[in-house]
C-alpha cells in the first residue's frame, strides 16, 4: 500500500486529534517513509519531451522550455494538464506544432491548483462555506 500526502500535521479525519500528515499512530509506525522531491526544471523539459513523443504531438524547443519554467513555478501535473490543450489549439490555429504562444495561451486560460486555492482564499466570502 502506497500513501503519498504533504498535509503535515492536522487532524485524522472524523476526529480531533492531531497527527503527522493526517494518520492515526499507530498506521504510522508501521510505514516506511521516502521523502520525495520536486522534479528539477531539467528534468520536467525531458519528461515533457518524452510525452510529447508517445503522444505524438510536435512540440517546439522553445515550447518546451516555456513549460518547463512555468512548471519550477507550479508543478509537473500542471504543465502536463496543458499539453493537450496547447495541441488541440495549435491544430485549430492550423500550426503543425505546440509553439510558445499556444503555452502562453493555455497558461491564461487554466489555473494551476495553488493559484486556484490561492484565488479561492482570497475571495471566499464571495462562495459559499
Amino acid at each position: 500500500m502506497i500513501f503519498a500526502t504533504n498535509r503535515g500535521v492536522c487532524s485524522i479525519r472524523g476526529t480531533d486529534i492531531q497527527s503527522a500528515h493526517g494518520i492515526p499512530v499507530d498506521l504510522l509506525d508501521r510505514l516506511l517513509i521516502i521523502r520525495t522531491y520536486p522534479y528539477t526544471q531539467p528534468e520536467m523539459k525531458a519528461i515533457l519531451k518524452i510525452l510529447a513523443s508517445t503522444e505524438g504531438l510536435a512540440i517546439d524547443e522553445a515550447a518546451l522550455d516555456a513549460l518547463s519554467h512555468l512548471g519550477a513555478k507550479t508543478s509537473l501535473r500542471y504543465i502536463v494538464q496543458l499539453l493537450t490543450p496547447a495541441a488541440i489549439l495549435a491544430r485549430t490555429n492550423g500550426k503543425p506544432h505546440i509553439g510558445t504562444d499556444e503555452i502562453e495561451d493555455c497558461a491564461k486560460l487554466f489555473m494551476d491548483s495553488k493559484s486556484s486555492a490561492k484565488l479561492l482564499a482570497e475571495h471566499k466570502e464571495g462562495y459559499l462555506y
